[in-house]
């Protein structure tokens, strides 16, 4: 079984040369702030207009799913949606809705031929999810799927915007 690299980066994910960027959407599909906005505006209007037709189609994206569009002008083939959970606590299935996302991601990545993903921090921002707790979920569930799947994908990073994340991120890849 080959190995598939896990690494970690600061900065901006709208810059990042991958097959797949992961967007934190929100359920509606039609972006918002935070990561959905930066990669609404640097990819243009393109992934707006795929997006409004998955809706039309299916009424936007529950938590914990995803769905697949262009990436217009990123640097990427694709943007793969994922909406992720509200913290509540964690007592409302936040972790399981939280690791679905990277699941989904994965599964539409690979079924895409993808080669390379690059994942945001998401529900850190302002669906207040702990950092720590999601960074956990994050490498563990992308541990467990890339382990358990024969996929595509080559090469996984994780881009956090912020130093706390960064060394979080980069503290549960090294041990």
């Amino acid at each position: 079984m080959r190995e598939t690299a896990i690494e970690v980066r600061q900065g901006d994910i709208t810059k990042v040369e991958v097959g797949a960027v992961v967007n934190a959407a929100n359920n509606s599909l039609l972006g918002g702030g935070g990561v959905d906005g930066a990669i609404h505006r640097a990819g243009g209007p393109a992934i707006l207009e795929e997006c409004k037709q998955i809706r039309a189609r299916q009424g936007g994206c529950p938590t914990g799913e995803a769905v697949i569009t262009t990436a217009g002008n990123l640097p990427a083939r694709y943007v793969i949606h994922t909406v992720g959970p509200v913290w509540n606590g964690g007592r409302k299935g936040e972790p399981e809705l939280l690791a679905n996302c990277y699941r989904n991601s994965l599964r539409l990545a690979g079924e895409n031929s993808v080669e390379s993903i690059a994942f945001p921090n998401i529900s850190t921002g302002v669906y207040g999810y702990p950092k720590d707790k999601a960074a956990k979920v994050a490498v563990e569930t992308v541990k467990s799927y890339l382990q358990e799947h024969n996929t595509s994908i080559k090469r996984v990073v994780f881009v956090c915007f912020d130093e706390e994340n960064y060394r979080l991120y980069e503290g549960l890849l090294s041990s």
